[in-house]
């Protein structure tokens, strides 16, 4: 498909060039300004030749631009994700030698001249072949005091040409979409300037810096499945959101300068967030995109899981399991392949003769349930017909539903940005699910998995709005538990886009393969994701692809596989990786263990392993108090509690770009062991506080790396000086009341901590039906106080634990 002839001829004018020099060009350039105006308005609207910019505040530390060569693009709403509006209070403008200026108490941006520019000498010589794309447009942003977060040197907004190997993506436009452009814009890069965020990536690297990644949902990245959350932070104070759903490249940091290029658009749209600290930039975040909602207490538990149970008996089964061992668990997975066909909604009933009485009795055994549901159909499958005949597939351009035949035979993804489909779609699960009792979902496929470029969506282009699914998927399932039902949404999805954290969805990071390599750039990939706005995040535990048929270890294996070569064939080492994995998912926001096994209950992996992994389910609920808090404090702030250690240790350089460990909430650091055969690893414990060894209390200096033991059935733990852990009473479900059983704190420095309590089932919580308890500890006086909820009925003396007194 081309461009009309005006189009064509019109930028036909404007080489795809993008380059650093030809970018300034433009900058440097003097032309007509803008009238200058002290009154503040919600919108600056400028003109640059004929491009249009607009500068839209959003809070005093958060401003939207604009820029097109389309005027109406270019003044237009957000796209999709954004629930925020235009706030200009606290903004003025002005306009002097240096350009146009909107100024806030916490930002000061700057549209610096552009236009024409008469060039000389070799310059103009030049100027007779190559010049850019658009005219020229330099953006700073300040603070106040005059410290530079960011400045955008130059932008592009091209058509897509044989030239530059783009053309093909204009045979995915029809002729009544908009015209398409490549789209993009170059920062400076600071030589000192690292990033983090963009989604997942799972290469197994932290700082983006020095890395070109593609923000878009690819099953089949090399490294494992990418996920485009196009969100990132810096350490030089601020967070950019860029408002673009296509595929997009992002290249960090080479040569002074980091870019973005989107394959699809009508115009530069990006948000820039101020923030003293990381936490402040969530908060900008959670303002432009929507809070995330607390989860029902069971998803803080352990989710049991496998591929797959294959009957009804064989799930409570494995419930009782759990039970007759007074295991802690909370909820159990119903995955694929239970229905007759794809798409039929419905359950087997050889295999599932009676789903209703199965959930009454997990119910009663204090299990929730959840069940995979895809979005996708087979021509034989009983809805097919009707959705075809509304036209509520994602679909080609002469309205054939996308299939992945001639190999995948799996039938047609519904279109879930399109409002009437959605709302079928939650409708039939409902009716299908719920009415069984099942109380949670496994939304699966939200990428979709059939790739939607050159498909269209309800809403446009599928090549236009690549990324935006998992959005709309998500929240067909999260708008109708609220509309519906009274307990709190849980959904499980393999992906994510900027503002899906709102839809009562968890995320995980696709079908990783079990393999020891994959266990340790799984810590990076984490703290990346969390990193992108998006609390909650975990691993398949153990990896979900196959075991291969041989392997040989690199070292002698820490644990006897021989009472389970049922399970672990002669991957000798995989019960020792199993437990590594379990370790480290009990110090993830959400702990769910998955995969290919015949069996993945913790009595599966030996006699040597099961005891380990019964340690670890247990500390887990013992840190439920904590844990749930955590869940509380996401919601309050939007801000991650699976962290970099650069975001609560800002001024240590060591802390860059490590990736290999983490802070989980503000007093746990936690350092997962990932290589094989290893009983030692070494730690950083960051500089500006003490550190205690959770296992055995010993107090260490911060700023230093030391060798910490990690024999098999321990990970190295350790506490930040000036912490309050609650922990709680042996439970077995999230069901259970639990009382506070000890209050550990950690001397070396004040300590706060906010206890948080509700019933974990409803959103009774939002009319403020839930209990606070602000912990405090005087490090001068050794002073501990209480304030707000009783928390606990015991007196004092028996609850507090002063760490080394």
């Amino acid at each position: 498909m081309q461009l009309s002839r005006s189009d064509t001829q019109s930028n036909r004018k404007r080489a795809n060039s993008f380059t650093t020099s030809k970018a300034v060009f433009w900058i440097l350039a003097i032309a007509s300004l803008a009238t200058a105006t002290t009154q503040a308005q919600e919108k600056l609207l400028l003109t640059r030749d004929d491009a249009t910019v607009v500068l839209e505040p959003y809070a005093p530390n958060i401003m939207r631009v604009t820029l097109s060569l389309r005027k109406d693009d270019a003044v237009a709403g957000p796209g999709y994700g954004i629930v925020a509006h235009a706030a200009s209070s606290d903004w003025s403008q002005t306009h002097d030698q240096t350009g146009d200026v909107f100024k806030s108490s916490r930002m000061v941006v700057t549209v610096r001249p552009g236009g024409h520019w008469t060039p000389t000498g070799t310059a103009a010589d030049i100027a007779k072949f190559f010049n850019g794309s658009t005219p020229g447009v330099g953006i700073s942003f300040k603070t106040p005091d005059g410290k530079t977060l960011l400045d955008m040197q130059g932008w592009q907004m091209s058509v897509p040409n044989y030239k530059d190997g783009n053309a093909g993506v204009l045979y995915d436009r029809r002729p009544t979409d908009p015209p398409f452009y490549q789209i993009g814009a170059t920062f400076h890069s600071p030589s000192d300037e690292h990033y983090y965020g963009l989604g997942q990536n799972q290469e197994g690297f932290l700082d983006r810096r020095g890395h070109a990644l593609e923000c878009a949902h690819d099953y089949n990245a090399p490294a494992g499945q990418s996920v485009c959350v196009p969100f990132v932070v810096t350490n030089y104070g601020y967070g950019l959101l860029w408002d673009n759903p296509s595929k997009t490249n992002v290249a960090f940091g080479f040569n002074d300068q980091t870019r973005w290029t989107s394959e699809v658009g009508q115009r530069v749209s990006f948000f820039v967030i101020a923030g003293n600290t990381y936490n402040e930039i969530y908060s900008g975040y959670r303002l432009l995109t929507g809070d995330t909602p607390m989860l029902p207490k069971s998803a803080y538990g352990y989710i049991q899981c496998k591929q797959r149970y294959t009957s009804q008996q064989e799930v409570l089964d494995v419930a009782k399991g759990y039970r007759d061992r007074h295991l802690p668990a909370d909820v159990i997975v119903v995955d694929w392949f239970y229905y007759t066909k794809m798409g039929q909604m419905d359950m087997d009933p050889a295999k599932w003769p009676d789903p209703t009485a199965m959930n009454q009795q997990l119910h009663a055994m204090n299990f929730h349930s959840m069940i995979s549901v895809w979005p996708r159909f087979v021509p034989e499958s009983r809805y097919y017909d009707m959705i075809q005949k509304n036209g509520w597939f994602i679909h080609r351009a002469d309205g054939t539903p996308t299939n992945g035949l001639p190999y995948d035979r799996a039938g047609s993804d519904i279109d879930t940005t399109n409002p009437d489909a959605a709302a079928w779609y939650w409708n039939t699960v409902r009716d299908s699910y719920v009415t069984k009792g099942f109380d949670s979902f496994w939304a699966d496929e939200t990428e979709p998995d059939l790739p939607p470029n050159g498909s269209f969506f309800h809403i446009g282009p599928g090549t236009q709005y690549f990324n935006v699914y998992p959005l709309f998927h998500t929240a067909a399932f999260y708008n109708g538990f609220r509309r519906d039902l009274k307990t709190r949404a849980l959904i499980l999805a393999r992906d994510s886009y900027i503002g899906a954290q709102h839809n009562g969805a968890i995320f995980w990071s696709s079908d990783i393969s079990p393999n020891w390599d994959t266990l340790r750039r799984q810590v990076p990939t984490g703290i990346n994701f969390t990193a992108s706005g998006m609390p909650y995040w975990s691993t398949d535990i153990g990896g979900w692809q196959y075991l291969p048929s041989s392997h040989t270890p690199d070292h002698p294996p820490l644990l006897d596989p021989s009472d389970a070569r049922d399970n672990v064939g002669h991957y000798d080492d995989y019960p020792e990786l199993y437990v590594r994995w379990f370790q480290y998912g009990a110090f993830q926001p959400n702990f769910r263990s998955h995969g290919s096994r015949n069996h993945n209950e913790v009595w599966s992996y030996g006699k040597q392993a099961e005891p380990i992994l019964e340690k670890y389910l247990r500390l887990r609920y013992q840190l439920m108090p904590y844990i749930y808090s955590l869940g509380y404090s996401a919601h309050q702030t939007g801000a991650p509690f699976m962290r970099g250690l650069f975001m609560d240790f800002p001024h240590d350089p060591n802390v860059i770009n490590l990736g290999d460990e983490y802070m989980f909430g503000p007093a746990l650091l936690v350092a997962p062991v990932t290589e094989q055969g290893a009983t030692t690893r070494s730690v950083y414990l960051p500089a500006g506080s003490d550190w205690y060894n959770y296992w055995t209390n010993e107090r260490l200096k911060g700023g230093q790396t030391i060798v910490a033991n990690a024999p098999i059935d321990t990970i190295p733990l350790f506490v930040r000086a000036g912490s309050i852990l609650p922990l709680g009473e042996p439970v077995e479900s999230t069901n259970e009341q639990q009382n506070i059983a000890r209050l550990r704190i950690y001397p070396g420095a004040d300590a706060d901590f906010l206890l948080y309590r509700d019933d974990g089932k409803t959103y009774d919580y939002e009319q403020g039906k839930s209990e606070l308890t602000h912990l405090h500890w005087a490090d001068a006086s050794s002073k501990f106080t209480s304030t707000g909820a009783k928390a606990w009925t015991k007196p004092d003396s028996e609850i507090i634990e002063v760490v080394g007194k």
